[in-house]
This record gives C-alpha cells, sequence and structure tokens, in this order.
C-alpha cells in the first residue's frame, strides 16, 4: 500500500518526488512575501525561511493524514469490496506515506537551518528537539483520528466531503502556522487551546529554533484531545467497516 501511494501520486510527473520539497518551499516563499514582507507579522526572532517552511510542513503532513484517513472507504472502495483484509492496515499505510514524506521536507529544512547556525542566527535547537519523533507521532495521530471519524460518516453524509477541504483552509488561519502564538490577541487564545494542531507546530519552534513558548495546558489539551479522536476514530472505524459496503 505505501509502494502504491507513492508510485500513482506521482505517476507520470517530470520531478516526481521532488514535489514533497517544491511544494512547501512555494508555499513558503508566498507566505514571507505576503505575511513577512506586507503585513510584517513578526516570527519571534526566527528567519522567514525556517519560521515559514516548519509551519507549511507540518500543517501539510497534519492535513495529509486527515485527508488520507477522511478518504479510506471511498478511495478504496474496490478493493475492501472484494478482498478481506485488517482494513486498518491501509490507515497505517497512510500515515506511513505521508510521515516519510515529512522526512523529505525535514531534510530540507536542516539544509536551511544549517545556513543559518552558519551565518550566525539564533537558532539553536534544544535537548527537546530529540523528541522530533514523538512530535511525528503526535500529529499524525491526530490527523488520523479525525479522519476515520470523518470517513466513517462520509459513508452517509457525502457532504462532509465538501466541507473538508473548506474547513482546513479555515482551520489553518486559527493555527500558528503563518504566525506565532506571540502574535495573536489575549482575547482570542483560547482558539489556540480548542485547536489541538496549534500545540505541536509551535512547540516544533520552541524545540528546534529556542524560540517562543507553549502552555503546558495547550500542550496537555492537545494530548487529550489527540487521544480521544484516535479512540473514537477507531470506534466508528471498526463499526462501520462492516456495512460500509451496503450503505456505499
Amino acid at each position: 500500500f505505501i509502494k502504491r501511494d507513492f508510485s500513482t501520486q506521482y505517476k507520470q510527473t517530470i520531478l516526481g518526488p521532488i514535489w514533497y520539497i517544491v511544494q512547501p518551499l512555494v508555499t513558503t516563499v508566498i507566505n514571507t512575501f505576503i505575511f513577512g514582507n506586507l503585513a510584517k507579522i513578526g516570527t519571534d526572532g526566527i528567519p522567514y525561511i525556517l519560521f515559514y517552511f516548519a509551519g507549511t510542513m507540518l500543517w501539510t503532513f497534519f492535513s495529509n493524514s486527515l485527508t488520507s484517513a477522511a478518504g479510506i472507504f471511498s478511495n478504496n472502495q474496490s478493493i475492501f469490496s472484494k478482498v478481506y483484509f485488517p482494513r486498518l492496515t491501509v490507515v497505517i499505510s497512510n500515515l506511513a506515506s505521508t510521515s516519510f514524506k515529512l522526512l523529505i521536507q525535514f531534510a530540507c529544512l536542516v539544509f536551511f537551518w544549517i545556513y543559518y547556525i552558519i551565518i550566525g542566527e539564533k537558532v539553536f535547537p534544544t535537548a527537546y528537539a530529540l523528541l522530533f519523533p514523538f512530535l511525528i507521532l503526535w500529529i499524525g495521530l491526530l490527523g488520523t483520528g479525525i479522519g476515520m471519524i470523518i470517513s466513517s460518516l462520509t459513508t452517509k453524509y457525502r457532504d462532509l466531503n465538501h466541507l473538508l477541504g473548506f474547513g482546513l483552509n479555515l482551520a489553518m488561519y486559527i493555527t500558528p502556522v503563518v504566525y506565532p502564538l506571540s502574535e495573536a490577541p489575549e482575547k482570542f487564545i483560547w482558539f489556540f487551546y480548542v485547536n489541538p494542531v496549534s500545540a505541536p507546530i509551535e512547540l516544533f519552534r520552541v524545540w528546534f529554533y529556542g524560540a517562543g513558548s507553549v502552555p503546558f495546558l495547550m500542550s496537555l489539551s492537545s494530548i487529550i484531545m489527540t487521544f480521544s479522536f484516535l479512540f473514537i476514530g477507531l470506534l466508528l472505524f471498526k463499526r462501520n467497516e462492516r456495512t460500509f459496503v451496503d450503505v456505499i
């Protein structure tokens, strides 16, 4: 399944897997121009390229994990209806595929990071940077949990498929992707407590760049919501996999 994901996504393309780097890089350049140069939004002293590339990279990982899990039944209908095997293997393979794409983008970020350290920018990592695999798992399980909930609902309510992309675009703006938590007005800070993606994205910058801060309660609430969504998603997924063929 992992091999299938890679071969079908970039089949008959010129750049192939290089798109994994081109897409966040172009987005980073656009965000730098709009939010950095035009809007003059602060980045806690982090160079624009490092700040926006990290936010774009992690948000893309989350949204890809969510959308791939959300389309698990509709995208694999032909296989699920003909052959029996543990359906959860497809969910796991999707998460593995998106994680591999993230690691390719992270390798690109490391080059920029080393460059800025060489030229004297104060973007030194903390010891918590060693917990990066935990951060990947955190974001991946969060997106997968929400995606499995949506996948179980979209077998009956197809409208959710249309709302998903729209909702993700809106959710990005209440997530510290193109701005740090320090730039958020105090009266709206509660948005980031109920948005579980906020804490891990901001923690990445704290751990790797040594800038910014994340309240402990925000991280705790995000972890609790992650396991809650994952638990509910697994329950709905297991219940729905027995009957989805009849519904679809």
